[in-house]
């Protein structure tokens, strides 16, 4: 991977639902361009093939330190299958399937850098991307002031991006990834993208690397896709840490995080937990305590990290172990990872990769008969975030411009029919088994 992408990489900013539904709904919901993110796009796409305009040219004059960029994805997805739909991630309620769709990955974003002076700057950053609410509306992903006390000691506050694991406040660049997108089973699960706070960094010389250093805290401002509803996010304490080294050709990382969420999960989910209460007061005490069991509201969802990245001439190597876990029985704990390697031949790079993903099903006693249909249901909600498969990955980037990447990707998916967490939308007749066919221009500018 040449320098430009290593550097996107570090630089600091640039950036469970219902089994079922009715076919006819799906259709609609699953179709359709993402002409909003093009109608952007395309005009930008224009000028930066057409001959080089310096600012001077057009007359346009920045103040001293302003400094404006964007980077762009148009993306296509498609399935063999029409039993599930495919998300790039957590934040997104509806996929693609057998129909080519270019919603999941298209996406335009804009920045504006500012430096005040040596020690003082700004970063503010917009994205439209296909969200939560199956639009495009343009978010705020980063608004924050950068102080630098000294050389090896700083400080960021306003809006930043999540650094949950390793490369995860870049992966909304597709230009900075080797592949069209994060592998799914370490970054899909999820759906933060920035927190609301402040974070310190600090480095230090260790042997022959660079050992840095970073606290961040603050609170979600979002709100996911969950359950047929949305969860709100927003006001839940987000906090963690992670040390970073790098020596010679080598990265590693380890991270922790945590969120412990303000509200629960709205919709079906509350009805459950209100019915389960009802039938606690009513002398099964054991029903009660499994409402209680699956509340999401002041617990804790934990994640760790430890990922490394090996980039010598053409050869680049990346990967990492993840782990979640969480108070609450609604959600499977889970243990993912990824391995994911390309080597540059001129223009070329051609990568494989494979990931993957196990969590442990959860049992939480109502006190009635298994038969019972609000036992069944009960059931049926814990094992909706139920994960176990493993996908291979083959593609080729081609680098056919500076600033530009033309990627064509095969994700062979192969995992159990009840691995239904990462898919919003699953037909009973799912089997965990199909391939996702993608192609993708990621620019930078």
């Amino acid at each position: 991977m040449d320098t430009h992408i290593k550097n996107l990489q570090n630089r600091d900013t640039v950036v469970p639902n219902a089994r079922t539904q009715p076919s006819s709904t799906r259709a609609n919901n699953r179709h359709g361009f993402g002409w909003q993110v093009l109608c952007t796009a395309l005009p930008i796409l224009a000028l930066l093939f057409a001959a080089p305009i310096t600012l001077a040219e057009t007359g346009l004059v920045l103040p001293p330190g302003l400094e404006i960029s964007g980077f762009g994805t148009l993306g296509a997805m498609q399935t063999d299958t029409d039993q599930v739909e495919v998300t790039r991630d957590q934040s997104q309620q509806h996929g693609a399937t057998d129909s080519i769709s270019l919603k999941q990955d298209s996406l335009i974003g804009l920045q504006a850098y500012d430096k005040a002076n040596e020690s003082l700057d700004f970063v503010v950053q917009g994205v439209s991307r296909y969200g939560p609410h199956a639009n495009y509306r343009p978010e705020l992903m980063a608004a924050f002031g950068r102080y630098a006390i000294t050389p090896n000691f700083g400080i960021r506050a306003g809006r930043i991006g999540t650094e949950f694991y390793m490369l995860a406040d870049s992966r909304l660049v597709g230009y900075s990834y080797l592949t069209v997108r994060p592998p799914r089973e370490v970054f899909a699960t999820l759906p933060f993208q920035y927190l609301d706070g402040a974070d310190f960094t600090a480095s230090a010389p260790i042997a022959d690397g660079i050992l840095k250093g970073r606290v961040f805290l603050g609170q979600s401002g979002e709100e996911a896709p969950a359950a047929g509803d949305f969860l709100d996010l927003s006001g839940s304490p987000l906090t963690g840490a992670y040390l970073d080294y790098q020596t010679g050709h080598w990265q590693w990382r380890l991270t922790y995080a945590q969120i412990k969420f303000k509200d629960d999960i709205p919709g079906f989910i509350e009805t459950l937990r209100t019915t389960l209460s009802q039938v606690g007061q009513m002398g099964i005490p054991k029903a009660a305590a499994a409402g209680e069991a699956i509340s999401l509201k002041d617990t804790v969802s934990r994640f760790y990290s430890l990922g490394a990245v090996y980039d010598q001439g053409p050869l680049q190597v990346q990967g990492m172990v993840v782990e979640m876990q969480h108070d609450s029985a609604i959600y499977q704990n889970s243990l993912g990872a990824y391995v994911v390697a390309g080597y540059r031949i001129g223009q070329l790079t051609p990568y494989a990769g494979v990931a993957w993903i196990r969590s442990q099903p959860k049992h939480v006693d109502s006190g009635l008969p298994d038969a019972a249909p609000l036992s069944q249901a009960l059931q049926r909600a814990i094992a909706r975030t139920h994960m176990d498969q493993t996908t291979f990955t083959l593609g080729t980037r081609w680098d056919f411009r500076r600033d530009m990447a033309l990627k064509a990707q095969v994700d062979f998916v192969r995992g159990a029919s009840d691995s239904l967490f990462l898919y919003p939308i699953s037909d009973e007749a799912f089997d965990g088994k199909f391939n996702v066919y993608s192609v993708s221009l990621d620019f930078v500018f």
